[in-house]
């Protein structure tokens, strides 16, 4: 079987077990979305969806947000680990929205990536999900799933997502996303894997003693 083949098998057990792919991180527009990704690094979209609430009651725009403070943001992000960083991007950032885009979300991968605390995978969260630009963004998460299922031999998520764009139709990019993330927390784990209940594993063979 070549790796396209198995790609579409793949991507047929992923439509029919996950249909609809709602966005796991709760938000209102662009711009929360962009605050919730930014939060989410090395943070469970769990824990960011019960933080997210409280900020966006104090602030839900750049210039409430530069207004709040970075010293408040940092109070209330606290649960979502690495605070300090977080909330000295979350407030610069909202400030080079205010001088250089009229406060609005750029839609563009280099001016979204030009932010502070904003990489490529979040930039590619943003366009996919606030913008619906084709973009595949890809975490040590997916990195680790392509890798157990033979879909990519990289060993970073740059070279991951460079396979994974050859192998699966760009108009699918966007919703494979998710439905990979959905399927590696219901049947994939990194920790605790069942090749018993996880279906592609067992059918297109588990990549065994990787260390990721």
């Amino acid at each position: 079987m070549t790796r396209l083949e198995k790609a579409e098998a793949i991507q047929q057990i992923l439509e029919k077990l996950y249909p609809e792919t709602p966005i796991p991180l709760d938000h209102f527009d662009s711009y929360s979305l962009l605050v919730a990704v930014v939060l989410s690094a090395q943070c469970t979209d769990l824990r960011v969806n019960q933080v997210t609430p409280h900020l966006f009651k104090r602030a839900d725009n750049p210039q409430a947000m530069v207004d709040f403070g970075a010293e408040n943001i940092e109070e209330i992000i606290r649960p979502c680990g690495l605070a300090p960083s977080k909330s000295r991007n979350i407030h610069r950032l909202s400030e080079l929205l205010l001088e250089n885009h009229g406060g609005q979300v750029p839609n563009t991968f280099a001016e979204l990536e030009a932010l502070p605390g904003v990489g490529h995978k979040t930039a590619s969260v943003v366009m996919a999900q606030a913008f619906g630009v084709p973009a595949f963004p890809v975490d040590t998460h997916i990195h680790r799933l392509a890798w157990r299922w033979g879909l990519t031999s990289g060993k970073n998520v740059v070279q991951t997502e460079k396979d994974l764009k050859k192998i699966f139709p760009k108009e699918s990019w966007n919703k494979l996303h998710l439905q990979i993330i959905f399927y590696g927390r219901e049947y994939c784990p990194a920790r605790g894997h069942d090749l018993e209940k996880c279906v592609i594993c067992r059918k297109y063979g588990v990549k065994k003693r990787i260390n990721l």
